[in-house]
């Protein structure tokens, strides 16, 4: 019998997790079987993938499906049923009961929860092509949950399936909590593999030049001691892989902070579920967070400047107005994240806040992701005003364009959620979310949003700042004021600046040093904004390398000349 198991991702970088698990659980269940990964994408043209998975007449084809590739999944069964009518098709994944009831009737087979859970009847059904509608059960009902719960991975899927792409990696699975709009809420339980395990496991991901491994554990840290144990074994690799993880911003020890701020930038990277500040929303959707310690364990990550952080925001949720939404957002802007992910909430099947969806009078979009329209605290209008708002926020503060300038914004509590109202409307004018978002666009935009305020000198200076920081060598008009400044600034410091400054250049790399660097004059005031080390300076030069931090932005020296 010959199977094929595919995933449609979101991208070719991203690989699914599953399909290693199905891959194995067939071949020890039926060994006379083989079996064939295809990993996908939801851009691959249709037609072709429909070729592709139809080749050779498999006996069975398996898919994984999720919210964001149901659709393609359905369309993809429906056809195949078409041409290979005796082929049998399975789904499984968080969608695969809506797939299962929208596609014909007879057409495919819905597993339901975690592969290692699927009766033995299944196996034999499949072998004698004969499967029925549906199988499954909770993985947190198998005695032998522990024994079942290991790596999928072999080590030839390293150099084909796995190549170029990022590793997913379980060292728990399940939720301590029950958040009403999450699909972990659907199921009670967790399992944690011991540390022997993991470093088992990941002796063998780790052998292999991994360059990002997500942890997909849905609080990583619910146990503080095990995950800072965790964390330290990761770094004992001699790699530069990213590590991610999701993490909950109450379950973080003073240990913890005091080992995080050893960890080199750019090897970790945080998600951490805020989702709002509100109370009452967060008691409606059953999310125990205190968002007081949630902005004191952010801030504190964040002055380290050694761990990536995004803070997730949803967008309409209980309870949550249009103020209460926007003092969410500058809530969590003020705790410094460095990507703010303001996501549309998305009323996904089986959850709890979705079969209360009539009781807060939701309406919702009827096809996959589900996403909301409207509820009793936001209507229409006000939703659509605000998803623009979080839209426009993802262009201008989800980058490393403007870091000094949104410090500065926090550093003097400015009223962020006026000003972006306010760069909203200029977005909206420009037309932004239909071009283009370069950087020089959207500076074009800040300009006309902070030059209607009484500190426009100093922000200006800032986006100067910021701008140059990135590598740029030339500003953009926006930003210009006398032209050729740069240039007779050069000329001057070439006559000023001694022979040799050490750790700079020497009397031989003078030259070089002047062609390859950039110079621009500052006022005091913006020296004192960005604390720059050496007292008295006037101008700073931005060299052609980078920092080692976690924006990997141009060094600069500020010059008391």
């Amino acid at each position: 019998m010959y199977i094929k198991l595919v995933a449609i991702n979101g991208r070719f970088t991203h690989s699914s997790l599953a399909l290693f698990h199905v891959r194995n659980e067939l071949e020890t269940h039926c060994p006379n079987i083989s079996t064939e990964i295809f990993q996908l994408t939801i851009r691959d043209p249709r037609y072709e993938v429909l070729l592709r998975l139809s080749k050779d007449t498999p006996d069975a084809i398996f898919f994984s499906t999720a919210v964001w590739n149901s659709d393609c999944v359905e369309e993809l069964i429906t056809d195949l049923h078409a041409l290979l009518p005796s082929c049998q098709l399975v789904v499984g994944g968080p969608q695969a009961a809506v797939v299962g009831a929208n596609v014909k009737s007879g057409s495919c087979t819905v597993v339901r929860g975690a592969i290692e859970a699927v009766q033995e009847e299944f196996y034999r059904d499949l072998q004698a092509t004969a499967l029925q509608r549906q199988y499954g059960r909770s993985f947190f009902h198998l005695k032998e949950k522990h024994e079942k719960f290991v790596s999928p991975y072999r080590d030839e899927d390293f150099a084909i399936h796995l190549k170029n792409r990022n590793v997913y990696y379980e060292s728990s699975r399940g939720c301590p909590f029950s958040c009403s709009y999450c699909l972990s809420s659907a199921e009670n339980g967790t399992v944690h593999k011991d540390l022997p395990q993991i470093r088992r496991e990941l002796d063998q991901i780790m052998s292999y030049d991994t360059k990002v491994l997500r942890f997909v554990d849905r609080t990583f840290n619910d146990r503080p001691d095990r995950a800072l144990a965790i964390w330290k074994l990761v770094l004992e690799y001699d790699s530069e892989t990213l590590f991610h993880f999701e993490i909950a911003p109450d379950r973080i020890s003073e240990e913890m902070f005091a080992y995080l701020a050893t960890v080199p930038p750019g090897r970790f990277q945080f998600e951490i579920g805020i989702q709002s500040t509100h109370e009452p929303t967060l008691a409606a959707i059953n999310r125990k967070i205190d968002p007081k310690v949630a902005h004191d364990t952010v801030s504190r990550l964040a002055e380290m400047g050694t761990v990536h952080l995004h803070a997730d925001l949803i967008l309409g949720l209980p309870h949550e107005s249009r103020s209460s939404y926007l003092k969410s957002f500058a809530d969590i802007f003020a705790m410094g994240p460095h990507y703010i992910q303001m996501g549309l909430l998305k009323l996904l099947p089986d959850t709890s806040i979705s079969n209360e969806a009539s009781d807060f009078s939701y309406r919702s979009c009827a096809k996959p992701p589900y996403s909301v329209l409207a509820n009793q605290w936001l209507n229409a209008e006000t939703l659509q005003e605000l998803y623009w708002f979080s839209e426009c926020v993802e262009k201008f503060c989800n980058n490393r364009f403007f870091p000094s300038l949104w410090r500065y914004f926090r550093k003097q509590m400015i009223d962020v959620a006026s000003f972006f109202m306010l760069l909203l409307e200029i977005a909206h004018t420009e037309k932004l979310f239909e071009l283009a978002a370069t950087q020089d666009l959207l500076c074009s935009l800040l300009v006309k949003a902070l030059n209607q305020r009484n500190d426009w000198e100093l922000t200006r200076e800032l986006l100067i700042y910021d701008w140059l920081r990135c590598g740029q060598r030339k500003l953009p008009v926006c930003l210009e004021k006398n032209v050729g400044a740069e240039r007779l600034l050069r000329d001057r410091l070439y006559q000023q600046l001694p022979m040799e400054i050490p750790g700079l250049y020497l009397p031989k790399e003078r030259n070089r040093f002047f062609k390859q660097t950039l110079f621009y004059r500052f006022s005091a005031e913006f020296f004192s904004e960005i604390e720059a080390s050496t007292t008295g300076a006037s101008s700073v030069a931005f060299l052609a390398e980078r920092e080692e931090s976690l924006f990997r932005l141009q060094k600069v020296v500020p010059l008391p000349y």
